[in-house]
């Protein structure tokens, strides 16, 4: 049984920066690819310090449950059901946590995000 809570039921895997998942940085880029496994929901999370060189090191992109990156940045729970092609990034003006899409540079307003089932009125 995993140490962290299913916020969202099959919600399936993603590739996250290990610095990310570990919570060493913070949570800044996400994007949503074609999926490459049955397992696989497309999502890319990146860190706040990941570079290209970093990225680019074998073993500092990892393979994980999608519920296990959303316990490190509870605020990707609701991105999790946007569209194959999203670019987001997650901001923090003043310890206020918003998405900004990077497509039309446009905050995405709370209405749009996703409500696991458990939460919903």
């Amino acid at each position: 049984m995993p140490d962290y809570p299913t916020f969202i039921p099959n919600a399936g895997a993603c590739l996250v920066s290990a610095q990310a998942l570990s919570g060493k940085y913070p949570v800044r880029w996400m994007s949503r690819k074609q999926s490459q496994a049955p397992a696989d929901n497309g999502w890319r999370i990146l860190s706040i310090a990941d570079t290209p060189d970093y990225l680019n090191t074998p073993g500092n992109m990892v393979v994980a449950d999608y519920n296990a990156i959303c316990a490190v940045e509870p605020a990707l729970i609701g991105i999790w059901d946007f569209p194959i092609g999203s670019e987001l990034m997650l901001a923090d003006e003043a310890g206020r946590l918003f998405i900004v899409d990077t497509l039309t540079n446009r905050e995405v307003p709370p209405e749009n995000y996703y409500v696991p089932p458990q939460f919903r009125a």
